[in-house]
């Protein structure tokens, strides 16, 4: 039998016109596209592409592979429908994992939004530095900062987000009095047992490291002008109370991408959850990147 999932990327580079918009259409890599078109290619028997300088296009066979797959699509869209969707009264529950900071200092107001809007969708958001496994539906939606794409399991389908950066932060008035002169030292502060970490190494600092556990605590330090640390640029920036230390630069976190898993990824209230944070990470985007303020 064909898969329905290599008839969606056949519909992607079909529709895309290359394999790179097909890949960024779905959110996965480059080879994937060209694996699952090679599957149906090969349970079909023919070459529904031809590669040409301009991007591909679709061959005879292709052409009536394509009226199929837009039936197929269709159908499918249809049984979604009916089985996900029954009535516009959508609920259930929504268990949503992110890391602490991600819930506290950017989407709590938007999760608030989305609350609104779906009263009767009852949201469990597991707001820890434990990553909830997926497959094993401990969640239902992840979102998660990912340096390496490839480390996620192949299991799970990803909606790509912006590129997360941070930044070397002190207090304003901390910055200002050792700007004046002030004699007393300028600590590094680390949720760590560690070392001095890299970024520090980059600064001048004196004095013994203050070490905390979390990441409250860890604004919460800096705030009270004990010293710089290193914070994503959406909570460092966002803060009036903090400033970027001059001479330090951003360096990348990773890819904020929103997981989901199997079936559960299809059921309306996971879709339309998915849906709406997407588009407002997408106006977030200058914000995680470091980019809606000028560094002083």
């Amino acid at each position: 039998m064909i898969d329905w999932d290599d008839v969606r990327y056949f519909l992607a580079v079909a529709r895309g016109g290359s394999v790179r918009a097909a890949a960024e259409r779905l959110g996965v890599n480059h080879s994937t596209v060209l694996r699952r078109v090679g599957q149906l290619e090969e349970r079909l028997g023919v070459h529904v592409f031809e590669k040409l300088p301009s991007g591909y296009r679709l061959t005879a066979a292709g052409e009536e592979v394509l009226e199929f797959a837009d039936q197929m699509e269709a159908s499918s869209h249809q049984l979604e429908t009916r089985i996900f969707g029954r009535d516009q009264s959508v609920r259930g529950l929504l268990r949503v994992t992110l890391a602490p900071p991600l819930a506290t200092h950017l989407l709590m107001p938007d999760f608030a939004d989305f609350a609104r809007l779906h009263p009767d969708i009852e949201m469990d958001i597991l707001s820890s530095g434990e990553l909830a496994n997926l497959t094993n539906r401990e969640a239902d939606v992840a979102l998660r900062v990912v340096y390496d794409r490839k480390t996620l399991p192949l299991n799970l389908h990803g909606l790509k987000g912006p590129e997360v950066f941070g930044a070397v932060y002190m207090s304003r008035d901390r910055l200002a009095a050792s700007r004046g002169g002030a004699p007393d030292p300028v600590r590094w502060i680390v949720i760590s047992i560690h070392g001095i970490p890299d970024w520090a190494r980059e600064v001048r600092t004196a004095g013994v490291p203050f070490r905390v556990t979390d990441a409250e605590a860890q604004i919460a330090a800096v705030r009270r002008g004990i010293g710089m640390t290193t914070l994503p640029c959406f909570v460092g920036d966002a803060d009036p109370l903090l400033a970027r230390v001059p001479g330090t630069g951003l360096h990348m976190y990773g890819t904020l991408w929103l997981l989901t898993q199997g079936e559960t990824r299809k059921t309306k209230r996971v879709r339309l959850f998915t849906e709406f944070v997407s588009r407002r990470l997408a106006g977030y985007a200058p914000l995680l990147a470091g980019l809606s303020i000028s560094p002083d």
